[in-house]
């Protein structure tokens, strides 16, 4: 292993259950409480259709254009006052860099937040450079970014590994011939079977960094 890509939601942030509470929060603001379950009610939805459907359900008098900016701020606030690393992720990050790993970072996230929330956990130093599905023009159903970061870091794909929560990018990174390390996140719980089936090594959590080494190193085989 020379290099690392990684996910940011739900791998690095322990940000995916603040996509069940959105539209939940927005609410809160202007005083309303929500039905129980709004999150898995709007979750299939674009933003423009869960707005409707807030607007309809919640008599609201904003547009459905001021509903989304709303939620769309609620969630920019979320990336820049309150989302956390998940257990472990600072640490795991130090000792890559101190064995001397170059590591990038590719998004489906906007840069504006996830600049934000890495800045403010103390993360984003430790990447060469940041990606986004909407900067490169593809989503993680194509390996697009994968490529970008791996020029950026200029390692060989077989030595850098990419590291996923989604099932869906994972099995992208793994048919374009990266090594994969797939991580839990409990919004993906139901895939974690077949998770674990595509990665070539999988993190409940960061914590134990010996072992993920002498994998990735290849002292364990």
């Amino acid at each position: 292993m020379k290099g690392a890509i990684f996910d940011i939601d739900g791998t690095l942030l322990d940000s995916m259950s603040m996509w069940d509470h959105a539209g939940e929060w927005y609410l809160a603001r202007l005083g309303i409480k929500a039905e129980p379950g709004l999150g898995r009610r709007l979750l299939p939805m674009s933003m423009e259709q869960a707005a409707g459907y807030m607007r309809e359900q919640y008599c609201l008098t904003q547009t459905e254009a001021e509903i989304v900016s709303g939620v769309e701020e609620t969630v920019s606030r979320y990336y820049r006052e309150e989302v956390l690393p998940k257990a472990g992720v600072p640490e795991f990050l130090t000792q890559l860099g101190k064995h001397g790993f170059v590591m990038a970072a590719a998004t489906s996230s906007s840069r504006k937040e996830v600049e934000a929330a890495l800045s403010r956990c103390g993360l984003k130093a430790f990447f060469r450079q940041i990606f986004t599905c909407a900067e490169v023009g593809a989503g993680k159903d194509r390996p697009d970014i994968y490529y970008e970061a791996l020029s950026c870091l200029e390692t060989e794909k077989t030595r850098t590994w990419v590291f996923e929560d989604a099932l869906h990018a994972a099995v992208t990174a793994k048919h374009a011939g990266f090594a994969v390390a797939g991580v839990y996140d409990e919004a993906s719980g139901m895939d974690q079977e077949a998770l674990k089936k595509i990665s070539d090594y999988y993190l409940k959590d960061f914590k134990d960094f010996p072992a993920f080494y002498r994998i990735a190193s290849g002292a364990g085989e």
